[in-house]
């Protein structure tokens, strides 16, 4: 249970988080603890943004589907007989029971194991036993309850908000930024999951800072050492890291890997692209390929976390892939490993009663700002802070 002295959503609370980045504090800890304060993030936040929900390779074929929870919402995501993907509440329309449980597979239709009512892959209600003697009942009018589902290079984003921006308006100039990358054309080799013991928004900041790497990372890519972010100027609802730099970053350094991608413009040739597209999809776009950080809150000290990784199609045809590409999950596996453990750390030291908010490194500038545009949006204000000024 939540117990505060303090009104924990009244902004004022929050004046020393809101300074300027060189002058400000980090997130008090009932921020990361508080049933109420992650509720309200659910709310504010998860049920009005653009949630990523994998890569459409995912579901190949028609009749795939892919059915998950995000946020306590159960959803399904299917592709239909005319090669549509599309997303629906995964409830029956009768009396709500749940269609299907978590995980993929093939199906021509959709059978609630309730009662039997029969669903398309297009949501439409096929079959309802037994209801012909039910007054003013149509089918028509029973279907599944569509979910807001859109994409961009492969990747399958839901909304659960019928009024939210589109997707490409949310995601501002980051598919002009990536273009080089032909995002579309990639293929998703390996999706490895983890149940973290720690909020997802420790996880977020963590993936976003190159200040733990020294530390962190000392065995594996401390090389990779921290320098003053190049944070970028971008219009749309992400931020941006952008390491200027020769070879893959996604490789332990020493190992070789697969050539670069053909299609790259001479900035993507010469570094490393790290958006966060809010609240939580984290990707890399390196020159050799690209993985992505899925995060699914489960609660204020529990999240999921998947982690995909793509190459061009071309690379993944090679005679020699499955031994190449041994060398980057290598590399994957074992920074995962680093990251998954000191957020879990971390966690358990700001679950304590004496934990109070700290200073913020120079190097931590999108801790800052990430931390804001959720407190603009739990506390439903907006502030010059949470716009990411740094001065």
């Amino acid at each position: 249970m939540d117990t505060f002295s303090v009104d924990i959503f009244d902004p004022k609370i929050y004046e020393a988080q809101r300074r300027p980045f060189a002058e400000a504090d980090s997130l008090p800890a009932w921020c990361y603890t508080s049933e109420a304060f992650y509720r309200r993030e659910v709310d504010r936040i998860f049920m009005k943004v653009w949630n990523f929900l994998g890569r459409t390779d995912q579901i190949p074929n028609p009749g795939d589907y892919y059915a998950l929870e995000f946020a306590g919402v159960p959803i399904i995501i299917t592709r239909d007989k005319d090669n549509q993907v599309r997303a629906f509440a995964n409830t029956c329309r009768h009396r709500g029971a749940m269609l299907l449980e978590a995980g993929e597979g093939n199906c021509r239709a959709i059978k609630c194991p309730y009662h039997g009512w029969v669903y398309g892959l297009d949501g439409s209600l096929q079959g309802a036993p037994d209801m012909d003697e039910t007054r003013g009942f149509c089918k028509e009018d029973y279907g599944l309850v569509p979910v807001r589902l859109e994409t961009w290079g492969g990747f399958m984003y839901v909304n659960f908000d019928p009024n939210a921006e589109p997707l490409m308006d949310y995601l501002g100039d980051l598919p002009a930024i990536l273009k080089s990358h032909d995002l579309d054309g990639m293929v998703t080799v390996r999706r490895q999951e983890y149940l973290l013991d720690c909020n997802w928004k420790l996880f977020v900041e963590n993936a976003m800072e190159g200040y733990h790497i020294p530390t962190v990372h000392q065995a594996t890519i401390s090389k990779h050492k921290a320098k003053k972010p190049a944070v970028q100027d971008v219009k749309g609802e992400f931020v941006l890291l952008y390491t200027q730099q020769k070879g893959s970053r996604a490789l332990m350094p020493g190992d070789t890997g697969f050539p670069e991608i053909q299609t790259l413009d001479e900035r993507a040739q010469n570094g490393s692209f790290y958006p966060n597209i809010y609240p939580s999809t984290m990707f890399c776009c390196t020159q050799d390929c690209m993985w992505y950080l899925e995060v699914h809150p489960l609660g204020p000290n529990k999240m999921k976390l998947i982690h995909g990784a793509c190459f061009p199609k071309p690379i993944t045809q090679r005679n020699d892939f499955e031994d190449v590409v041994k060398r980057y999950y290598k590399r994957w596996d074992k920074t995962a490993d680093e990251d998954n453990s000191i957020s879990e750390v971390q966690h358990r030291g700001i679950s304590s009663p004496l934990t109070r908010p700290g200073r913020l490194s120079f190097l931590e500038p999108l801790v800052y700002t990430i931390d804001n545009w959720v407190l603009d949006r739990v506390l439903g204000e907006k502030t010059p802070a949470g716009s990411g000024i740094y001065e």
